[in-house]
């Protein structure tokens, strides 16, 4: 899984989600798109995204509650918020639920690439670490039992402890 860079764009315009596919996968990116809730929902179960791009206004939910349920979903993806409608309760709004960043439409294609690079690198530097820590304690685990078992010396029938005592 370390290294794959999959993101997840949530918008109800058709015409953003193939602008926002199109300038993504150039980057090397594996994007996929939902234009609803539901879909949402049922992406993230199905599939470990690295990153998903969720606008605010949705027709069939607010983007600040999907955005509580991907995280619930998927709580090491990063998260970044987009909308073409900015207001200071929809901006604290998404830092409350854990937002990792919050986009203006309309973006600036460099800007946005920026911002998602940015994302993506931080999301796959702490996939790597907890990688790396379960790879470590593994190890540490076998080499503990290693050393335990040369040290248990092997029993003769003389000095097994007596039933009957």
């Amino acid at each position: 899984m370390l290294g794959r860079k999959s993101i997840l764009i949530v918008d109800d315009d058709r015409g953003i989600l193939k602008s926002f596919k199109e300038l993504l996968e150039p980057e090397g990116y594996s994007v996929d798109t939902a234009e609803t809730a539901l879909e949402t929902v049922e992406k993230c179960k199905a599939h470990p995204y690295n990153l998903a791009i969720i606008d605010i206004k949705l027709r069939d939910v607010e983007g600040t509650d999907l955005l509580a349920r991907v995280h619930e979903i998927l709580p090491r993806a990063r998260k970044i918020m987009i909308t073409g409608y900015p207001s200071l309760d929809n901006a604290v709004d998404s830092v409350n639920f854990q937002a990792d960043a919050y986009i203006i439409k309309p973006v600036n294609p460099e800007a946005f690439l920026r911002v998602v690079a940015e994302n993506m690198s931080k999301q796959l530097e702490a996939e790597k670490m907890t990688e790396d820590k379960l790879v470590g304690w593994v190890e540490s685990r076998f080499e503990e039992t290693r050393r335990n078992r040369s040290k248990r010396k092997l029993l003769t029938p003389e000095q097994l402890p007596n039933a009957e005592e």
